[in-house]
């Protein structure tokens, strides 16, 4: 259940390329109760692997690749947690399930890095034609690859206004695999997931082969169920060469970095590479280190929830909108 003071969500269903995705619009209590008061709004990106809407590893459609009981992935996850403390501040937010997870439609492992760049600016022109979101008052919240992905929309899109990026990378996805592999090896960190274990004990091969550009590697997953994932490895390829730090660069928007101190997928030097970088290009980012979480901020109280989301929801402040976005508004 939601807070009291928060709409019910509503189902959403949009074309992502030649697929439906679903996901879900929640709107603050005092936007509904205002009928078409146009709002801000935040759309809220998951990290990397299967994940459901709420940033969870999406054990549901992929009930072999996560572990099950007490070793299943954390509930609720934070996105959803996000999505809570957003509406309590006045702000709407957009989640959806990857292409292959959820109910949305696809195959996770057989989708790319720019696959799931073009679902995301789907999402967003799917979400522009609702008339209780104000088009000028739009941000994104990207967790790990997620991240990367709402740097590379906003890059080109004048409208979208504020970015939290939360356990963002900077480097290559080389380089992430690498160093991710290692820290969950001597912590011993998501290795319960089948799916996380054999990605760390194939990372060499995975990436040796992305780099030579092959087209797929198939993995064995442990455990009794001794599944076979295929994987394109187009995405990894694209990952390897569209560093997030690169894209940094090219982003002139209002940024803000939050990171957990022991994330195991995303060492918190990459947060603080991409401010160094961010400060250049853009208005000065804050850093955020969160003490002792990890990467989905599952330590993190709910009171650092609701400060995440008062500090973007500060940041979410009108912008000129080209000529066709702003009849859009005009119309709704």
């Amino acid at each position: 259940m939601y807070p009291r003071d928060v709409s019910e969500p509503e189902p959403i269903r949009f074309r992502g390329g030649n697929l439906t995705l679903a996901g879900e619009l929640l709107l603050p209590d005092r936007a509904a109760a205002a009928g078409r008061r146009q709002v801000p709004w935040v759309l809220l990106l998951p990290s990397w692997l299967p994940r459901d809407r709420d940033g969870a590893f999406d054990d549901a459609a992929h009930p072999a690749w996560f572990g099950s009981g007490p070793m299943a992935p954390s509930r609720p996850g934070l996105l959803r947690r996000l999505a809570e403390a957003l509406a309590e501040q006045g702000v709407a937010s957009f989640r959806f399930d990857p292409r292959g997870c959820g109910e949305s439609e696809g195959d996770w492992p057989g989708s790319d890095l720019f696959t799931r760049i073009d679902d995301a600016r789907d999402a967003l022109g799917a979400m522009r034609s609702r008339g209780e979101l104000d088009l000028a008052r739009t941000g994104f919240i990207g967790h790990g690859e997620g991240a990367a992905i709402a740097l590379s929309v906003a890059i080109a899109d004048p409208a979208v206004g504020a970015l939290t990026l939360i356990g963002a990378p900077a480097r290559s996805q080389r380089d992430l695999l690498r160093r991710g592999a290692a820290m969950r090896a001597r912590t011993g960190v998501d290795l319960e997931h089948p799916l996380v274990a054999a990605l760390d004990r194939w990372s060499e091969e995975l990436i040796e082969r992305a780099e030579r550009r092959e087209a797929e590697l198939s993995l064995r997953l442990p455990g009794p169920a001794r599944d076979r994932v295929t994987l394109n490895l187009a995405g990894w390829e694209q990952g390897i060469h569209t560093p997030a730090i690169a894209l940094a660069t090219m982003l002139h928007r209002s940024v803000s970095l939050v990171h957990g101190t022991a994330d195991a997928w995303s060492h918190p030097d990459e947060a603080r590479l991409l401010r160094d970088v961010l400060a250049g290009s853009s208005e000065a980012p804050d850093l955020r280190l969160i003490a002792d979480a990890g990467h989905e901020l599952a330590e993190a109280p709910d009171q650092v929830m609701a400060e995440i989301a008062e500090e973007a929801a500060g940041r979410l402040v009108a912008r000129p909108l080209p000529a066709v976005l702003l009849a859009i508004q005009e119309m709704g």
